[in-house]
Protein backbone atom coordinates (compact mmCIF):
# COMPACT_ATOMS: atom_id res chain seq x y z
CA UNK A 1 0.00 0.00 0.00
CA UNK A 2 1.51 3.21 -0.93
CA UNK A 3 2.66 5.59 1.82
CA UNK A 4 2.44 8.71 -0.30
CA UNK A 5 4.60 11.16 -1.20
CA UNK A 6 7.12 12.34 1.21
CA UNK A 7 6.52 15.63 3.62
CA UNK A 8 9.24 17.47 1.73
CA UNK A 9 8.38 15.67 -1.52
CA UNK A 10 4.55 17.16 -0.97
CA UNK A 11 6.68 20.92 -0.25
CA UNK A 12 8.37 20.57 -3.87
CA UNK A 13 5.12 19.60 -5.29
CA UNK A 14 3.29 22.60 -3.97
CA UNK A 15 5.85 24.86 -4.29
CA UNK A 16 6.56 23.66 -8.13
CA UNK A 17 2.88 24.30 -8.68
CA UNK A 18 2.54 27.77 -7.57
CA UNK A 19 5.11 28.96 -9.62
CA UNK A 20 3.54 27.10 -12.48
CA UNK A 21 0.39 29.21 -11.60
CA UNK A 22 2.35 32.58 -11.06
CA UNK A 23 3.98 31.90 -14.63
CA UNK A 24 0.17 30.99 -15.97
CA UNK A 25 -1.47 34.07 -14.58
CA UNK A 26 1.41 36.14 -15.36
CA UNK A 27 1.03 35.32 -19.33
CA UNK A 28 -2.54 36.35 -19.36
CA UNK A 29 -1.53 39.62 -17.78
CA UNK A 30 0.74 40.24 -20.30
CA UNK A 31 -0.93 39.15 -23.05
CA UNK A 32 -3.69 41.39 -22.15
CA UNK A 33 -1.46 44.64 -21.75
CA UNK A 34 1.19 44.27 -24.55
CA UNK A 35 -2.25 43.45 -26.62
CA UNK A 36 -3.67 47.01 -25.61
CA UNK A 37 -0.53 48.53 -26.27
CA UNK A 38 0.42 47.49 -29.44
CA UNK A 39 -3.22 48.59 -31.02
CA UNK A 40 -2.21 51.94 -29.64
CA UNK A 41 1.04 51.65 -30.81
CA UNK A 42 2.74 52.32 -27.55
CA UNK A 43 4.20 48.62 -27.48
CA UNK A 44 7.72 49.62 -27.35
CA UNK A 45 7.64 52.45 -25.04
CA UNK A 46 5.07 50.55 -22.71
CA UNK A 47 8.04 47.82 -22.08
CA UNK A 48 10.50 50.12 -21.91
CA UNK A 49 8.27 51.91 -19.27
CA UNK A 50 8.11 47.72 -17.52
CA UNK A 51 11.80 47.44 -17.61
CA UNK A 52 12.19 51.10 -15.71
CA UNK A 53 9.64 49.76 -13.02
CA UNK A 54 11.38 46.48 -12.41
CA UNK A 55 15.22 47.76 -12.33
CA UNK A 56 14.55 51.43 -10.94
CA UNK A 57 11.60 50.41 -8.41
CA UNK A 58 11.44 47.04 -7.68
CA UNK A 59 15.30 46.30 -7.51
CA UNK A 60 15.97 49.36 -6.02
CA UNK A 61 13.16 49.37 -3.08
CA UNK A 62 12.98 45.57 -2.14
CA UNK A 63 10.69 47.17 0.81
CA UNK A 64 7.99 48.60 -1.10
CA UNK A 65 8.40 45.25 -3.73
CA UNK A 66 7.61 43.31 -0.54
CA UNK A 67 4.97 45.71 0.74
CA UNK A 68 2.90 45.35 -3.02
CA UNK A 69 2.89 41.38 -2.38
CA UNK A 70 1.91 41.22 0.76
CA UNK A 71 -1.73 39.63 1.48
CA UNK A 72 -1.41 41.67 4.71
CA UNK A 73 -2.02 44.92 3.21
CA UNK A 74 -5.34 46.01 1.90
CA UNK A 75 -5.72 46.74 -1.37
CA UNK A 76 -6.71 50.06 -1.00
CA UNK A 77 -3.35 50.65 0.97
CA UNK A 78 -1.65 49.40 -2.22
CA UNK A 79 -3.45 51.37 -4.42
CA UNK A 80 -2.13 54.55 -2.38
CA UNK A 81 1.25 53.70 -2.79
CA UNK A 82 1.01 53.57 -6.48
CA UNK A 83 -0.40 56.75 -6.68
CA UNK A 84 2.10 57.91 -4.40
CA UNK A 85 5.28 56.42 -5.74
CA UNK A 86 4.45 56.64 -9.61
CA UNK A 87 1.46 58.27 -10.00
CA UNK A 88 3.46 61.22 -11.54
CA UNK A 89 5.96 59.21 -12.93
CA UNK A 90 4.11 56.20 -14.79
CA UNK A 91 1.69 56.54 -17.88
CA UNK A 92 -1.71 56.43 -17.60
CA UNK A 93 -1.75 52.80 -18.86
CA UNK A 94 0.98 51.38 -16.66
CA UNK A 95 -0.68 53.35 -13.55
CA UNK A 96 -4.10 51.45 -14.76
CA UNK A 97 -2.51 48.30 -15.05
CA UNK A 98 -0.91 48.13 -11.87
CA UNK A 99 -3.91 49.38 -10.21
CA UNK A 100 -6.19 46.78 -11.89
CA UNK A 101 -3.60 43.99 -10.52
CA UNK A 102 -3.52 45.49 -7.22
CA UNK A 103 -7.26 44.70 -7.43
CA UNK A 104 -6.84 41.16 -7.83
CA UNK A 105 -4.35 40.58 -5.43
CA UNK A 106 -1.28 39.73 -7.89
CA UNK A 107 1.18 42.43 -7.23
CA UNK A 108 3.51 39.74 -6.17
CA UNK A 109 3.39 38.76 -9.90
CA UNK A 110 4.88 42.17 -11.00
CA UNK A 111 8.60 40.03 -12.21
CA UNK A 112 6.86 37.20 -13.85
CA UNK A 113 4.43 39.59 -15.82
CA UNK A 114 7.33 41.40 -16.98
CA UNK A 115 9.32 38.28 -18.12
CA UNK A 116 6.11 37.33 -19.42
CA UNK A 117 5.49 40.75 -21.70
CA UNK A 118 9.33 41.02 -23.01
CA UNK A 119 9.11 37.38 -23.73
CA UNK A 120 5.88 37.80 -25.99
CA UNK A 121 7.44 40.85 -27.31
CA UNK A 122 10.75 39.48 -28.57
CA UNK A 123 9.12 36.67 -30.12
CA UNK A 124 6.84 39.35 -31.96
CA UNK A 125 9.94 41.18 -33.50
CA UNK A 126 11.69 38.06 -34.30
CA UNK A 127 14.04 38.50 -30.96
CA UNK A 128 15.37 35.68 -29.44
CA UNK A 129 15.84 36.50 -25.31
CA UNK A 130 19.78 34.88 -24.13
CA UNK A 131 19.85 34.67 -20.47
CA UNK A 132 23.98 35.08 -19.81
CA UNK A 133 25.21 33.81 -16.59
CA UNK A 134 28.93 34.50 -15.62
CA UNK A 135 31.02 34.70 -12.55
CA UNK A 136 32.14 38.33 -13.03
CA UNK A 137 30.11 41.55 -15.49
CA UNK A 138 31.39 40.79 -19.18
CA UNK A 139 32.25 43.79 -20.82
CA UNK A 140 30.31 45.15 -23.77
CA UNK A 141 33.05 44.30 -26.10
CA UNK A 142 32.30 40.49 -24.94
CA UNK A 143 28.46 40.78 -24.79
CA UNK A 144 28.68 42.08 -28.61
CA UNK A 145 30.63 39.21 -29.42
CA UNK A 146 28.58 36.43 -27.94
CA UNK A 147 25.20 38.43 -30.09
CA UNK A 148 27.39 37.95 -32.97
CA UNK A 149 28.24 33.88 -32.34
CA UNK A 150 24.52 33.16 -31.52
CA UNK A 151 22.75 34.54 -34.38
CA UNK A 152 23.49 31.37 -36.32
CA UNK A 153 22.38 28.98 -33.06
CA UNK A 154 19.21 31.10 -32.12
CA UNK A 155 17.83 31.65 -35.91
CA UNK A 156 16.64 35.08 -34.58
CA UNK A 157 18.99 38.38 -33.00
CA UNK A 158 19.54 37.36 -29.59
CA UNK A 159 18.87 39.96 -27.25
CA UNK A 160 21.07 39.48 -23.77
CA UNK A 161 19.78 39.32 -20.15
CA UNK A 162 23.05 39.35 -18.46
CA UNK A 163 23.39 37.93 -14.83
CA UNK A 164 26.35 37.44 -12.50
CA UNK A 165 26.51 34.58 -10.29
CA UNK A 166 29.80 33.68 -8.45
CA UNK A 167 29.48 30.08 -8.73
CA UNK A 168 29.70 29.76 -12.19
CA UNK A 169 33.80 29.32 -11.77
CA UNK A 170 35.82 31.03 -14.72
CA UNK A 171 32.89 30.24 -17.10
CA UNK A 172 29.33 31.52 -18.84
CA UNK A 173 26.48 29.27 -19.11
CA UNK A 174 23.74 30.49 -21.19
CA UNK A 175 20.22 29.86 -21.65
CA UNK A 176 18.07 30.14 -24.72
CA UNK A 177 14.43 29.41 -24.39
CA UNK A 178 14.92 26.42 -22.30
CA UNK A 179 17.96 25.33 -23.44
CA UNK A 180 21.09 25.13 -21.77
CA UNK A 181 24.34 25.88 -22.95
CA UNK A 182 27.16 25.62 -19.93
CA UNK A 183 30.78 26.26 -20.56
CA UNK A 184 31.36 26.70 -16.99
CA UNK A 185 34.90 25.18 -15.40
CA UNK A 186 32.67 24.12 -12.69
CA UNK A 187 31.07 22.01 -14.78
CA UNK A 188 33.87 20.82 -16.73
CA UNK A 189 35.56 19.84 -13.53
CA UNK A 190 32.91 17.66 -12.51
CA UNK A 191 32.67 16.29 -15.82
CA UNK A 192 36.12 15.03 -15.34
CA UNK A 193 35.70 13.74 -11.95
CA UNK A 194 32.83 11.84 -13.44
CA UNK A 195 35.27 10.54 -16.38
CA UNK A 196 38.23 9.75 -13.48
CA UNK A 197 35.74 7.80 -11.03
CA UNK A 198 34.36 5.82 -14.66
CA UNK A 199 38.04 4.99 -15.88
CA UNK A 200 39.46 3.89 -12.33
CA UNK A 201 36.45 1.61 -11.95
CA UNK A 202 36.98 0.23 -15.56
CA UNK A 203 40.51 -0.20 -14.90
CA UNK A 204 39.93 -1.57 -11.53
CA UNK A 205 37.48 -4.36 -13.13
CA UNK A 206 39.64 -4.83 -15.41
CA UNK A 207 42.66 -5.95 -13.08
CA UNK A 208 40.16 -8.40 -11.16
CA UNK A 209 39.36 -9.83 -14.09
CA UNK A 210 43.38 -10.39 -14.88
CA UNK A 211 43.70 -11.94 -11.50
CA UNK A 212 40.91 -14.47 -11.95
CA UNK A 213 42.17 -15.30 -15.15
CA UNK A 214 45.60 -15.96 -13.59
CA UNK A 215 44.71 -17.58 -10.40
Amino acid sequence: MSQGPSKPDVNVAEDFSADVSAEAVAAVYAEALLGAAEKTGDADKLVEEFDSLVKDVLDRFPKLEAVWGSALVSHDEKLSLIDRVLGKRASPTMLHFLKVVARHGRLDILRPIHRQIRTLYNQRRGLVTVRVTTATPISDDLAAHIVRSLRSLTGGEPVLERVVDPQVIGGIVLKVGDTVYDGSIANQLERLREQIIERSAHEIQSRRDRFRHSA
